[in-house]
């Protein structure tokens, strides 16, 4: 396996364009539960998901994101971190975006918001140039699993037909992460916002110094002191206002700071886990890992009944998880505990998440942290493109649809998703 961390090159025009479309679309596939172009079936799976979760909630969530023309990375795509195994190649990708979300209830707004974000996306492609002919894959018109080297004569369901440059590269992961970073406009707006209070907060310190002079009804009987003064407290404001909101901005840094601590106690995570997991598995990628790990949350989070679920394994999920209509990834995901028992390997994970809730009573915005643990066989190896929407019977290798089917259609057997990939075996809020 190679992997790059942050090896900052811009993307090609195929996969930017994509990238562009994928992202263009999330509004019309979470508001209205239209099919998303380019996204892999578990990112299909869970944005349909979502969807049915608003609509059940008898809520409008209107969903879009636009092209922040606020610097100058905003019309393209930069290249990060990317890793490999014997057949896929998946690169994370990030842009600037907005994004605004507006719930409505009842035809009035309950909750608005408009966030400066940079947008994350993985995208994978096929290493060799061509496409492994017995991978499954779902046919992104009907959802019918084939295999690739099928599918290059049309869907044996639907009857598509389908160029293979059309399969590969695909989106399997994407999350937003709110900007800090302020634009000279935003700057300059919120200098402006603080000079009239600092210009005013100087007037009254004069009128306190010498009120027999400053006071309004002084100044009119003395037009030369009343330009002068005007003229004083007008430029001294400007520096004064100036290194006020330098202090509000830092103290706001602070304050972020203080909060994402717990966030930075997950720096340290990342090597540890990964050192562990290549030498159990050498072509481990930590980057892999969290994608599925984010897609096992949210596919758990948005299901109607999370027992069904073929890789989730764990208790009944707090019912308070059954309010969220949105839920987005705050980048980071710490690894607590790593236990490596026999051919099995269990770790316990804290992931950040900004979380959009609609109870009965009110639609609010929170920061959470969620505990995840995962379990997953030590004697198989890693297929960095395995989705728990299209697999292949161990028994007579037939493929279907994991999300709606425990049992093979063919042969009956019982699917076993632990002795594939990772399973979600404990799900909670911390």
């Amino acid at each position: 396996m190679g992997y790059n961390f942050f090896q900052i090159k811009e993307v090609s025009g195929v996969f930017s364009k994509k990238l562009d479309d994928f992202r263009n679309s999330l509004g019309a596939a979470i508001s209205q539960g239209q099919n998303i172009p380019f996204a892999d079936s578990d990112v299909s799976y869970v944005l349909k998901l979502q969807n049915e979760r608003i609509r059940r909630k008898g809520i409008v969530l209107d969903y879009s994101t636009y092209v922040r023309r606020d610097d100058g990375d905003s019309n393209r795509f930069i290249a990060g971190s990317d890793w490999e195994d014997a057949h896929y190649h998946s690169t994370v990708c990030f842009k600037s975006t907005g994004v605004k979300r507006i719930v409505k209830r009842g035809g009035n707004v309950a909750y608005r918001d408009d966030i400066r974000s940079v947008f994350y996306g993985t995208i994978t492609d096929v290493t060799t140039g061509s496409h492994p002919d017995n991978d499954p894959y779902s046919c992104p018109n009907c959802g019918s699993v084939s295999t690739v080297s099928a599918l290059q004569n049309g869907c044996s369901y639907c009857g598509t037909r389908f160029r293979m440059d059309e399969l590969f590269p695909r989106i399997t992961s994407y999350y937003f992460l709110e900007d800090a970073g302020m634009t000279k406009k935003e700057l300059l707006s919120g200098f402006l916002k603080f000079y009239p209070f600092t210009a005013l907060g100087m007037y009254i310190l004069t009128c306190i110094i010498k009120p027999e002079v400053y006071l309004p009804w002084n100044l009119i009987h003395n037009i030369p002191t009343l330009i002068g003064m005007i003229f004083g407290i007008g430029l001294g404001s400007i520096p004064a206002a100036y290194f006020l909101y330098v202090y509000f901005l830092f103290m706001r840094l602070i304050v972020k700071a203080i909060a994402n601590t717990g966030k930075m106690g997950t720096a340290g995570s990342r090597a540890k886990f990964e050192s562990r997991m290549k030498r159990i598995s050498p072509e481990f990628s930590y980057e892999y890992f969290t994608s599925k790990v984010l897609s096992l949350i949210k596919t758990a989070v948005f299901s109607q009944d999370e027992s069904q679920l073929m890789f989730y394994r764990g208790g009944a999920l707090d019912p308070k998880m059954k309010d969220i209509i949105d839920l987005n990834y705050g980048g980071a995901l710490g690894c607590k505990t790593f236990v490596d028992e026999g051919n099995f390997v269990t770790v316990e994970t804290k992931a950040y998440f900004d979380v959009l809730y609609a109870n009965e009573s009110k639609v609010y915005s929170k920061s959470q942290v969620f505990s995840a643990t995962l379990r997953r066989r030590t004697d198989i190896p890693v297929n960095m493109n395995f989705s728990m929407t299209r697999i292949a019977c161990p028994s007579c290798g037939a493929s279907f649809d994991a999300t709606r089917l425990k049992n093979c259609p063919y042969c009956g057997n019982e699917y076993d998703g632990i002795s594939d990939d990772w399973v979600l075996v404990d799900l909670r809020i911390m």
